[in-house]
């Protein structure tokens, strides 16, 4: 518990500098041991993942008993199979020599033995798979541990404001994003209706063009800041949607391909971090920075009312997505890296934006830490999110086996963050309601080279 304070006092300085909120992020080594989730941690420290668990709102007590319990009888299956496996190798060593010196009855007698054993290891064998494939489908049932830095809270009203940028605009005859979208025939929705269903827009004229300019603009600023660019696929398998922690708890939010059993993608996230799926990094190659864009579905089942009408929540949308695999004493400052970048990326559009901390209860399934974005709406006079920057430490590295050599030379698990840099729709609506004017929207300075004009109208 004094490591655990000391830490908590040393991992987050805040200060005031020139009214701006800075924070100095200290990487102490001891990190790792309380935020690696297997199951040697939940050995040693029950208590301890209880608790922590306790922040995101789960009850993990139940749960953890049934993994112990198992676990125990996980090994002590392992102890009597090594055993057998043991006298096996024995007694078949002798075998040859009984033969050699002609004591065939005794050979003889040594090989029914043989075989005996052997039907026991397959048994012991058997037995230890099915416990530890039940072992494995309540490991994965368990959420992330939260950084010690998160707040506790139940919902997204407590999450904590970082920082705040930008003039809120006064619009008080302005129209909000769906209704510009009709006025200027950029976004229709009633055909996405008629082609898919709700929450699959049809983008027009300059309205596929700005979307097209978004896209590109992002990812021109991701791979100058020095994200190598790829393009992956927009389906995945099981084994990936497990890599990264969307499976299960999330599977029944993800589009099922049934016949293939593959799933629609619900952020570049997957296949992105998905690379480096049962891959050694050598410390030379870390920091792996990569950047995607890739339309993304989401089933978003139980979504309705204002707060989801037009571009506000959809079930395919555009989303560029940054993704950093690190050496875990570095993964903290890369995560303040990644808060920096986006929020460049937000400033440089003109809107005004604020940076909140996820308490516990907002938090996904998967993350330590989670910083998000939010736009300011003026015809909505609302918050927008539109990108969330996480660290995962080494929970999706421990499920998709991705290490990196230690110092030493030695396989360790590496940690993975990503963010959203950006997702288009919501970041496209604060931008039609929030330049629109004068019969015509105006475009951001820096997506007029993208877009080739300079307003909506």
């Amino acid at each position: 518990m004094i490591l655990k304070l000391l830490y908590s006092i040393l991992y987050f300085i805040a200060f005031y500098n020139q009214g701006q909120l800075i924070f100095l992020t200290l990487a102490i080594n001891f990190q790792i041991h309380y935020t690696m989730l297997n199951i040697k941690l939940l050995r040693e420290e029950p208590q301890l993942v209880a608790e922590r668990l306790r922040v995101k709102n789960f009850d993990a007590q139940i749960i953890i008993g049934k993994i112990l319990e198992l676990d125990l009888e996980r090994r002590n299956l392992q102890t009597g199979l090594d055993s057998i496996l043991a006298e096996q190798n024995s007694i078949a060593k002798q075998i040859g020599l009984l033969m050699k010196s002609g004591k065939r009855e005794e050979a003889e007698s040594a090989k029914s033995k043989v075989s005996s054993l052997k039907e026991q290891s397959k048994e012991l064998e058997s037995k230890m798979e099915g416990v530890s494939l039940e072992l494995n489908d309540l490991l994965v049932q368990l959420p992330n541990l939260p950084h010690d830095s998160v707040p506790w809270g139940n919902s997204a009203q407590e999450n904590e404001v970082v920082r705040q940028w930008g003039e809120l605009p006064n619009m008080k005859d302005g129209l909000p994003h769906w209704e510009l979208a009709k006025k200027y025939d950029i976004i229709d929705f009633d055909l996405g209706v008629k082609l898919t269903g709700a929450g699959f827009p049809v983008y027009k004229g300059k309205g596929a063009r700005i979307q097209r300019a978004l896209i590109s603009y992002f990812l021109d600023y991701n791979t100058n800041a020095g994200y190598k660019e790829v393009m992956p696929p927009l389906v995945v398998n099981e084994a990936s949607g497990y890599g990264t922690g969307q499976l299960p708890d999330k599977g029944e939010q993800m589009y099922h391909v049934g016949l293939d059993n593959f799933y629609l993608i619900p952020t570049a996230e997957v296949p992105v971090t998905n690379i480096f799926r049962d891959v050694i990094l050598g410390q030379e190659e870390l920091p792996v920075k990569l950047t995607a864009y890739t339309p993304c579905f989401r089933r978003e089942a139980g979504s309705y009312g204002k707060d989801v009408r037009g571009l506000n929540r959809l079930h395919q949308f555009d989303k560029v997505e940054i993704v950093q695999v690190t050496n875990p004493s570095e993964s903290y400052n890369a995560l303040e890296g990644m808060v920096a970048h986006v929020e460049g990326l937000v400033k440089s559009l003109g809107l005004p934006y604020r940076i909140l901390r996820l308490c516990g209860g907002d938090m996904s399934f998967t993350s330590a830490l989670t910083y998000d974005f939010e736009v300011y709406s003026a015809a909505q006079e609302r918050w927008l999110e539109v990108s969330s920057v996480s660290n995962f430490e080494s929970f999706q590295s421990n499920r998709l086996k991705l290490r990196y050599k230690d110092e030493k030379g030695k396989p360790a698990l590496a940690h993975t963050l990503n963010g959203s840099s950006l997702a288009l729709p919501r970041i496209l609506a604060a931008l039609l309601e929030n330049n629109q004017g004068n019969g015509s929207i105006k475009v951001p300075q820096v997506l007029v080279p993208y877009t080739g004009f300079e307003y909506l109208d």
